[in-house]
């Protein structure tokens, strides 16, 4: 922070996206709506520790990959956008390194879950912290839920406030921008979640092509940071829903499985619909072939971060970033 040590500046345009507390402030969605804003400028990169796969070394990860060897999250934005060149590492300088010498003309990377990695200079840093638990409200671990001291929010170009229930009127923003302490500068935006349609889940990917209607009855699967927003959403749709929970990330055993088969069949008696999310799906994928979920009505939810005040704005901020860099000059 005092600048005593090397921190490397990535030559190209550069964007990430993370926060100072443990999960749950929806770095995926962010990522996927940069990655949607971006569409028609490639090639692209992102890159990614890849979180809970086996190994540590610079891969790039394919949409036929499994989540042991590449991380869930990596391997659900390879399959939803195809074009990206997705890796994953656990040394962020060193992949950096690799991918700029290998795709040597890339238009931009995006990094997730970067905001810690002070041995990297990027571009563009946005900063997530929820409209639940902001980081001005928490403390370092083991106390609260940050990894990072909070005055680390200062070095961020742009923080959003993620999962908020609806936006804020001009003086609950101005409010906001002091309940965060935020210099003079720096942009503040709110995002909200839009969930998809249910889809047939696909083995072979994340899901379907085919869009269906929710059943009166859903048994719900996540292993995920924060159901929570989900949660809600559901039991507003339907008449019953049973939710089972495992940690962020849980890699899913044969047990599981048939834990999960055994109470779908007994858990409800009319139309029923077993759901979970593209994340959980992406290690899921690997592991159902041959299992007793094999050909059960299994559907998954997708979700999409949406910017609640200015998103034009926003979304020019990332454009403008890509589009006047050096390297585009």
């Amino acid at each position: 922070d005092h600048g005593l040590l090397e921190s490397t500046r990535i030559r190209i345009p550069s964007i990430g996206v993370g926060n100072l507390a443990l999960g749950g402030t929806g770095k995926t969605p962010h990522v996927e709506l940069i990655l949607r804003i971006l569409e028609g400028i490639a090639p692209i990169a992102m890159l990614s520790r890849g979180y809970g796969r086996k190994g540590t070394g610079v891969r790039e990860v394919l949409a036929m990959d499994s989540a042991d060897q590449v991380g869930d999250e990596p391997l659900q934005i390879k399959r939803k956008f195809p074009g990206v060149h997705v890796h994953v590492g656990a040394d962020r300088r060193s992949a950096l390194e690799q991918m700029t010498t290998s795709l040597t003309v890339l238009q931009a990377i995006i990094l997730d879950d970067a905001f810690q990695h002070r041995r990297i200079d990027v571009g563009l840093d946005i900063l997530l912290t929820t409209w639940q638990n902001p980081y001005s409200e928490d403390t370092l671990l083991p106390a609260g839920r940050l990894r990072d001291l909070p005055s680390r929010a200062r070095v961020a170009d742009v923080v959003v406030v993620s999962k908020c229930p609806e936006l804020p009127t001009e003086t609950e923003r101005q409010a906001w921008r002091k309940r965060l302490g935020l210099r003079h500068g720096q942009e503040l935006f709110f995002s909200g979640i839009v969930y998809d349609r249910p889809r047939l889940f696909d083995p072979q990917g994340l899901s379907g092509t085919d869009e269906v209607p929710l059943a009166t009855h859903l048994l719900l699967l996540t292993g995920i940071a924060d159901p929570a927003p989900l949660v809600r959403h559901l039991r507003t749709q339907v008449t019953d829903l049973e939710h089972i929970a495992f940690p962020d990330h849980h890699r899913f055993t044969s047990a599981d499985l048939a834990r999960l088969a055994e109470r779908f069949n007994t858990f409800a008696a009319g139309p029923k619909m077993l759901i979970t999310t593209e994340k959980d799906a992406a290690r899921l994928s690997s592991v159902i072939a041959g299992s007793p979920l094999e050909g059960s009505p299994l559907c998954t939810i997708g979700m999409k971060a949406v910017i609640l005040n200015e998103p034009e704005r926003f979304a020019d901020l990332i454009r403008d970033h890509v589009a006047s860099h050096p390297t585009h000059r």
